[in-house]
C-alpha cells in the first residue's frame, strides 16, 4: 500500500489533543482519588482549580497570580530580547565574515555549554534579588539558539546572491542587511523559537533563587507554607504561557516560511 499519508485536520489535532489531556487529568484524578499518593503532596485537579481561582483575586506572597506573571513575563522580555538584539546581528556577522567568527568561536563555545542555572550563584552575588539577575540568566539561555540560527542561515545562503550583490558593487554592511538577513529569516526565527523556550524555562529558575516577585518565587512560597496546589497552580501558569510564547513564534515562522515558498 503507497497511499500518502494526510497530515491531520484541525479539527483532528484538537480532538487528538483534547483526548491526550483527558487521559493526563484522569490518570491524575485516579492517582489522588487511589490514596496512592497522599493529597498532601498530589492534590487533586479540582483542589489545584480552586486555588487558582483564589489565586486571581486574593494576594499570596505579596501579589495575585496575574501580577506574578506579569512580573515574570517583565523579567523574560527583558532577557529576551537582548539576548536576540544581540545574537542575531552577532551570528549574521559571524557567518559573513570569517575573521569575526574565529574569534568569538572558542569564547563562545565555552560559555554555551554552562547550563544557564549553573549562573544562578554569580548573578546573585552581583544583583541579589533586583532585575539584573533573572535577566542575565534569561540571556544566558536564550543566546546561543540566537546566534547559532543566525549564523547558519548566514553561512547557508546561496553564494551566487552575495557575488551579484558585491558586482553591483554593494558594501558589506546593505549585504547583511539585503541579501543575509532576509535569505536567513526562516533559520533566524527558528532560533528565536528555541531560544524562547530555553530563556523561559531559565527565568523560572532564576526566580527560585534569585527573586523577590515572580511565578518562581510564588512557587517557593507555595512549598515553604506546604501549599501543594499553590505550587501547581504556578507550574500550570509557567505551562500556559510557555504555550503561548511558542504558539506565537511558531505561527510567525509558518509565516515567514509560506512566504519565501518553503512551506
Amino acid at each position: 500500500m503507497t497511499a500518502d499519508a494526510r497530515p491531520p485536520s484541525a479539527a483532528q489535532t484538537v480532538g487528538l489533543g483534547a483526548v491526550g489531556l483527558a487521559l493526563f487529568v484522569g490518570i491524575w484524578l485516579a492517582l489522588t482519588l487511589s490514596g496512592i499518593v497522599p493529597r498532601q503532596f498530589l492534590p487533586t485537579p479540582i483542589d489545584v482549580l480552586t486555588r487558582t481561582f483564589e489565586l486571581l483575586a486574593h494576594p499570596f506572597a505579596g501579589a495575585t497570580l496575574p501580577v506574578h506573571v506579569l512580573s515574570s513575563f517583565e523579567r523574560y522580555a527583558y532577557g529576551f530580547l537582548l539576548a536576540a538584539a544581540i545574537g542575531v546581528p552577532l551570528g549574521l556577522l559571524m557567518g559573513r565574515f570569517s575573521w569575526l567568527n574565529d574569534i568569538v568561536t572558542p569564547v563562545f563555545d565555552g560559555l554555551r555549554f554552562i547550563a544557564p542555572i549553573a549562573w544562578v550563584p554569580f548573578a546573585a552575588l552581583w544583583f541579589g534579588t533586583g532585575i539584573g539577575g533573572p535577566i542575565m540568566i534569561i540571556f544566558s539561555g536564550a543566546f546561543p539558539p540566537c546566534l547559532i540560527n543566525a549564523y547558519r542561515g548566514a553561512r547557508f545562503v546561496d553564494r551566487n546572491y552575495i557575488e551579484a550583490a558585491q558586482m553591483l558593487g554593494t558594501r558589506n554592511m546593505r549585504t547583511i542587511l539585503e541579501v543575509l538577513l532576509p535569505a536567513s529569516f526562516p533559520s533566524i526565527i527558528a532560533g528565536l523559537r528555541v531560544g524562547a523556550g530555553i530563556g523561559w524555562q531559565s527565568l523560572v529558575g532564576a526566580e527560585l533563587i534569585v527573586a523577590s516577585a515572580g511565578v518562581g518565587y510564588m512557587m517557593v512560597q507555595g512549598q515553604s507554607n506546604i501549599s501543594t496546589p499553590t505550587v501547581v497552580a504556578g507550574m500550570i501558569a509557567i505551562g500556559i504561557v510557555g504555550l503561548l510564547i511558542d504558539v506565537l513564534l511558531r505561527r510567525l515562522e509558518t509565516h515567514v516560511r509560506r512566504r519565501r515558498g518553503l512551506a
